[in-house]
């Protein structure tokens, strides 16, 4: 492992971790570690050095996702998406569009998003209704995105849409100021995550100019697929391996000083060592599948694929598991919230729900392990 991961654990100490509780406790978006974020130009990590980003890969998302879950998953996931939304950019737009946003977004100037889920197709967010349709020589796009993380505090997303000229998708770069966005704000109030800004994103009448059309003409799909899944699904499998160390990390050092009239601590229980034991084992687990998945994919392994959905499977099952038994052990304490575990137990239960979900990754690793395909 490059000293990478431990340079943002040392960061995300410093400049996530403070901010962590206030956005839990008031569904607050991480403004002040996107700031620190900004300043420190990790918004350019897999901005190509020639845009002026720090021209990192695969495996850095993954560790600078991971250190920064360590501290706050809120934060962490919201920059994943930021990081997959730039590397579609990255790898398939188009000279002038890379050239018009990529130094900003190097610079620290911008950030993006992910706008994919809607209500009508639910995880399945490769099947968009959203219309782009073509008026004269003015091109509309019209309709509701679900679930958008960073919602309203991105500058621009990343939105599929049916294409206008061929068969398939498309994606687009947006930009939130267009006349015809709105979002609805009042719409998320999440048991978990409760500061990522999730609600819907309207547009209506959207003029957009195709010059913001990242690729060719439907190759959407094959983005999605190739470049913008495998990020994704690597990204939140970092984030909750983050969680379930986290909990570990809390829980043992709880454990060692919650001191009884004997001065005797919890950690001196035999069953509670046991349960230290196996919150420790399958947090480190969690963190180092994950890590190994991402290592796969840099190595052009052939099972990476089946690597990258089984480790975003385990990380999610694990983080439930460390984070279930951590409470136990913080007995009334944890569940009184005077310690972070009933945070990060809200937290964890959100990687059952988030697309892919993980019924729907479990059905996609039994085709990747099998040679079929995924969709």
């Amino acid at each position: 492992m490059s000293n990478l991961y431990d340079e943002m654990l040392g960061f995300a100490k410093e400049n996530i971790a403070p901010f962590t509780k206030e956005i839990d406790d008031e569904a607050k978006f991480p403004v002040d570690s996107f700031k620190a974020i900004k300043d420190k130009k990790l918004t350019g990590l897999l901005v190509p050095k020639e845009f002026g980003g720090m021209g990192l890969g695969f495996y850095e998302h993954t560790q600078t996702i991971l250190a920064f879950a360590n501290y706050c998953a809120t934060t962490a996931l919201c920059y994943m998406m930021h990081n997959v939304a730039t590397n579609c950019l990255a790898t398939h737009g188009s000279d002038e569009l890379k050239k018009e946003i990529l130094p900003k977004i190097a610079n620290g100037e911008i950030m993006l998003a992910l706008a994919y889920s809607e209500s009508g197709t639910g995880t399945h967010f490769y099947i968009p209704e959203i219309q782009v349709t073509k008026e004269s020589n003015s091109l509309k796009m019209d309709g509701r995105k679900s679930f958008v993380t960073s919602a309203a505090y991105a500058d621009y997303y990343l939105i599929d849409a049916n294409s206008f000229d061929n068969d398939g998708l498309d994606n687009w770069i947006v930009s939130k100021d267009l006349a015809g966005i709105t979002f609805e704000h009042s719409a998320w109030n999440g048991l978990g995550m409760r500061g990522n800004a999730s609600c819907p994103m309207i547009l209506k009448d959207v003029n957009i100019d195709e010059k913001y059309r990242i690729g060719a003409s439907g190759s959407g799909l094959e983005q999605i697929m190739n470049t913008v899944g495998p990020f994704f699904i690597m990204g939140l499998a970092a984030v909750y391996s983050g969680v379930a160390l986290n909990a570990s990390n809390t829980i043992i050092e709880y454990s060692m000083n919650r001191k009884y009239s004997d001065e005797s601590a919890l950690c001196n229980i035999p069953t509670v060592q046991n349960h230290i034991a196996d919150i420790y084992t399958k947090a480190t687990s969690a963190k180092f599948f994950t890590l190994s998945a991402a290592k796969s994919v840099v190595e052009a392994d052939p099972a990476a694929l089946a690597n990258v959905i089984a480790a975003r499977l385990n990380a999610s099952q694990l983080a439930v598991d460390v984070c279930t038994k951590a409470m136990k052990i913080g007995g009334g304490t944890a569940y009184a919230k005077r310690l972070t575990i009933e945070r990060l137990l809200r937290d964890s239960l959100a990687a059952q729900v988030m697309a892919p979900s993980t019924d729907v990754l479990t059905t996609w690793l039994g085709k990747a392990l099998t040679n079929q395909e995924i969709i």
